[in-house]
């Protein structure tokens, strides 16, 4: 049987939401992952998963929702986030294209 693929954003909901009582829902999610903008409730969840989460997991998540767009307007996007909430890691190799990243 084959194996199932890691559900990225369900992982990047529970890791967003580990600290607060609100969740952030995966339709949250991936509607800010698809039009850049983040629900005005939900800016903290999103400082913690840009600052912590792990970037297997943000590789991850960025992939899964370009399945529903393209990954280059879903990294687009995710840096548009990460620059609004003022992010303190660099993203910009998270964010290339899979075929164009080393290691």
């Amino acid at each position: 049987m084959p194996e199932k693929s890691p559900d990225f954003i369900a992982m990047a909901c529970t890791t967003a939401s580990v600290s607060y009582r609100e969740l952030l829902t995966p339709d949250e999610l991936v509607r800010a992952l698809l039009t850049g903008q983040v629900p005005q409730n939900r800016h903290a969840h999103f400082h913690v998963l840009l600052d912590e989460a792990p970037i297997a997991l943000l590789r991850g998540l960025i992939e899964q929702a370009g399945k529903q767009a393209t990954h280059a307007k879903v990294a687009e996007n995710f840096q548009r986030i990460a620059g609004d909430l003022t992010t303190c890691r660099d993203l910009s190799t998270l964010l290339s294209p899979p075929a164009l990243r080393k290691g």
